[in-house]
């Protein structure tokens, strides 16, 4: 389940164009929005009120795992749970993180995901990054969503899904589905963010997870209809 292109909403376009322009992605603005090129997915940010933080994971090459430490920690802090800053994933996942702060009170991550194809870097930088990997979605009933999505071929990934925490799609492209009110890990106070979220991947109809909240085919723009709220 390839993540193509995304839409969230922001408090400022501003603030998320500097932090990913200071990372070296590649930054468009547009009046009241600003497009994140991550690999092979688009990030558009779209400025509204809201309270709460986004979550986004950014899939880094198999192998690239310490390079790609050393380069975020030339621009950015890592979050950390008692000095530990990286994190294995559930066995099930074969996967190390580390998580980032990102603009706007974004809880954002790197993953290393050890069932994709190694590539060798001489030096990390944003152009390795190979795609958004994860989007959290809040959503008011996640096994709801969760069946959902198994309708449409779309399954829980890893562990079994919880009443407030699932990881759907593949290896590829996962929605975290949680509720409202739960924070972020690695953090106990950034809580996450119940906005609009409109993701575009690899579904052949529109799907509705909530209120906003929707997967859309891969041919259909975000740029389409701004999330509001």
């Amino acid at each position: 389940m390839q993540i193509k292109k995304a839409l969230l909403p922001t408090r400022s376009t501003s603030t998320v164009a500097a932090f990913f322009d200071r990372l070296g992605c590649f930054t468009t603005r547009d009046g009241a929005s600003a497009t994140v090129r991550i690999g092979q997915s688009r990030v558009r940010f779209v400025e509204g009120d809201f309270d709460g933080s986004h979550h986004l994971a950014f899939t880094i090459p198999t192998g690239t795992f310490d390079k790609a430490r050393h380069w975020l920690e030339q621009h950015t802090t890592l979050l950390s749970i008692e000095d530990r800053r990286e994190f294995e994933g559930p066995e099930s996942w074969n996967s190390c993180s580390m998580y980032f702060d990102g603009p706007d009170g974004q809880v954002l991550e790197l993953i290393e995901r050890r069932g994709l194809p190694s590539r060798h870097v001489e030096s990390f930088t944003a152009a390795d990054l190979e795609c958004v990997s994860e989007i959290g979605v809040a959503v008011p009933d996640v096994p709801a969503a969760v069946a959902t999505l198994r309708a449409a071929g779309i399954r829980p990934y890893g562990n079994e899904p919880t009443g407030d925490f699932a990881a759907v799609g593949d290896i590829d492209g996962l929605l975290i589905l949680v509720t409202p009110g739960r924070a972020w890990f690695p953090t106990t106070s950034r809580y996450v963010a119940d906005t609009p979220v409109t993701v575009n991947t690899s579904v052949e109809r529109g799907l509705t997870l909530g209120a906003g909240k929707s997967l859309q085919p891969a041919t259909t723009s975000p740029a389409e209809k701004a999330p509001t709220g």
